[in-house]
């Protein structure tokens, strides 16, 4: 990225604060512009209807079972929201260390986006493509005898995955797994089976976060992944240059978009990445920056409104063309008025 040369004339010819002065010149040199179309919905589908179920470590965040979630789909596009991630909640009952129920094609991932394409055509469906809501030990993928993730197995199931979601109309498959080589591979599938048009949201650098503990309890995995953690196969939060590396053999591979996982703690990954690659990039405010903020939120110590569009106006400036988000609908709602 280029520096800009600063040729201003010195004070007081200079005057950075006159055009702070009034809102109508804020407005007109503003750099960074959000709208309800940079936000990505992430929600949480369990099996029955009429179903809600509160997520308590996200205040605010339901789980919704697939005829209400289509309602929810019907709301987000009426606010100009282009998209939504979809994850579900996997009954205990069908987990398996093989997790083959990540590609019945008649599972509740699959059915929830036919059921949302039906009725909302124009809302694009994200899908995630990773194992752990499926699996008994709750890693990302299938372990060997000593709990380790086997990275060539796992993607063999992670290509299935995949094409069962593009040929349920899943618009974007996102793998947000991990492992090597399983960009290529996805991509080589849903070119045999003719989704040539289903787009990859490659989550190319996400780390072994402390931030997601929250998420894991709205999917169902926490309890299942126990103590341990993921470290063998998520990113390093201490590195930085491995980012790059990973964003660039995704692209490679045939990625259409990456993502960087976390967000806030992040951005400075999020400037790298789009200032070397310049490819659409995405990020994730994931479910532990949304728990601090509302935390904060109801103890009276932030003012919610004011931090949820500064917070993604943030992450927006640093280079993010999307940002999936738990505040996405508020957002929308608060940049509409």
């Amino acid at each position: 990225m280029s520096r800009p040369a600063f040729n201003r004339a010195p004070w007081p010819a200079t005057r950075l604060r006159r055009m702070r002065r009034d809102d109508f010149s804020r407005r007109l040199m503003r750099e960074t512009v959000l709208t309800p179309a940079d936000l990505i919905s992430p929600v949480f589908v369990l099996e029955g209807k009429q179903r809600t179920e509160a997520v308590a470590s996200m205040p605010g965040v339901e789980r919704l079972s697939i005829d209400l979630l289509v309602r929810e789909a019907e709301a987000l596009a009426r606010l100009g929201i282009p998209a939504m991630a979809l994850f579900p909640v996997t009954p205990q009952e069908v987990k398996s260390l093989d997790a083959a129920e990540a590609w019945n094609p008649d599972g509740l991932a699959q059915r929830a986006v036919r059921a949302i394409k039906q009725a909302v055509p124009e809302m694009g469906v994200i899908t995630d493509v990773a194992l752990d809501p499926f699996t008994t030990h709750g890693q990302d993928g299938i372990t060997d005898s000593n709990g380790y993730v086997i990275n060539d197995v796992t993607v063999s199931a992670l290509v299935k995955q995949a094409t069962s979601h593009a040929e349920a109309g899943a618009d974007v498959v996102a793998p947000s797994d991990m492992m090597d080589g399983r960009i290529g591979a996805i991509r080589t599938s849903l070119e045999q089976h003719g989704h040539i048009h289903t787009r990859i949201l490659a989550y190319s650098a996400k780390y072994a976060s402390a931030y997601y503990g929250p998420f894991r309890d709205a999917v169902g995995s926490a309890g299942n992944l126990g103590k341990a953690d993921k470290q063998t196969y998520q990113m390093d939060p201490a590195n930085s240059d491995e980012a790059l590396h990973e964003v660039a053999l995704d692209l490679a591979e045939g990625a259409d978009m990456v993502m960087i996982k976390p967000g806030m703690p992040y951005l400075d990954i999020v400037r790298r990445v789009k200032d070397a690659f310049a490819v659409p990039t995405f990020v994730y405010q994931v479910s532990g920056e949304y728990a601090m903020h509302v935390a904060a939120f109801q103890n009276g110590w932030l003012d919610r409104e004011k931090v949820i569009l500064e917070s993604l106006t943030g992450i927006k400036r640093a280079g993010a063309d999307g940002v999936l988000t738990y505040f996405a609908k508020e957002a929308a709602q608060l940049l509409s008025r």
